[in-house]
């Protein structure tokens, strides 16, 4: 297929090499001149959105997602696909999915998990809202970039889906970590805490697929230096995302509302630019009662 792919960063970059590996022609556009392996760059939005079967986008945020679909849909050929694979809030995916509807397009709004890791391993899961034959029409490019689909609903499910999962993300590695300081502090062994826990009722992702502790458990961010597979700045927006959300609809998300909290005041004392993992280092310098 012939592919347009707008934000070519450090998810969608990965994501459009893979697709071009597998055989598509791919035309990206990314306002920072960034590029792929295997993709035709252009310079405008118009090269990258016209005559294309498909129109991908992987956007920083809802506003810059607007502003793209109010620029590009005009440019849509009748019937094209475009998927939105950004993490933005369920309103400006909804707005998205009019502006394409009003424009003869099909849309989806597909956003993923799986980090900067999954997207260039192709193991990505696709949370996606829309209707069924579009989701049907994006489901072989979600197989190429990704290990798993699911269609959550109508337009903004996927959104609402990553929100949702991505507030457990944050609140969990919030009490792994708090767990793995409690145990230093009581003098247990890290590698025995993690054999413990990774087996017992503590069992979670952040634990065992991604354990903030270095050198235990399988490999990730906290044996680099705590360089980011997810940055603590992006786990922030998207629980920001999930208690806008809760404003919205009167949900009362407790644990929600303060992980929001500490990951506000982490990402202002020092955890821009970390992993969102680095919150153990934080707290094993803190005391009972310190802000983080």
């Amino acid at each position: 297929m012939k592919i347009g792919f707008f934000g070519l960063g450090n998810m969608g970059g990965p994501m459009a090499a893979n697709l071009a590996r597998a055989g598509h022609e791919i035309t990206g556009y990314d306002v920072a001149g960034t590029t792929a392996e295997g993709v035709t760059s252009v310079a405008s939005a118009k090269e990258a959105a016209s005559g294309q079967d498909v129109v991908i986008t992987m956007l920083p945020n809802g506003k810059i997602l607007r502003d793209v679909y109010d620029e590009i849909v005009a440019y849509g050929t009748k019937d094209a696909l475009f998927v939105d694979c950004s993490t933005v809030d369920v309103e400006s995916a909804q707005y998205a999915h009019a502006k394409a509807k009003a424009n003869g397009l099909a849309s989806v709004d597909a956003p993923v998990s799986g980090g900067v890791t999954g997207a260039a391993a192709g193991t990505l899961t696709f949370m996606a809202g829309g209707e069924d034959d579009a989701f049907q029409r994006a489901a072989p490019l979600f197989e190429i970039m990704g290990q798993k689909a699911v269609h959550c609903g109508t337009a903004g499910a996927g959104q609402s889906a990553k929100i949702c999962n991505n507030m457990i993300l944050g609140i969990s590695m919030i009490g792994v970590c708090e767990a793995f300081s409690l145990a230093d502090k009581l003098g247990l062994d890290r590698q025995k805490m993690f054999d413990v826990v990774s087996t017992s009722s503590g069992f979670c992702w952040s634990l065992n697929n991604y354990c903030p502790a270095p050198g235990v458990g399988p490999k990730s961010p906290a044996d680099n230096d705590y360089k980011p597979g997810f940055a603590a700045e992006l786990m922030l927006k998207d629980l920001m995302l999930s208690q806008a959300a809760a404003d919205a609809t009167n949900a009362a998300t407790p644990l929600g509302a303060a992980a929001t909290a500490f990951y506000q005041a982490f990402v202002e004392h020092g955890g821009r630019g970390k992993d969102f993992s680095a919150v153990l280092p934080r707290l094993s310098e803190m005391k009972r009662g310190d802000q983080p």
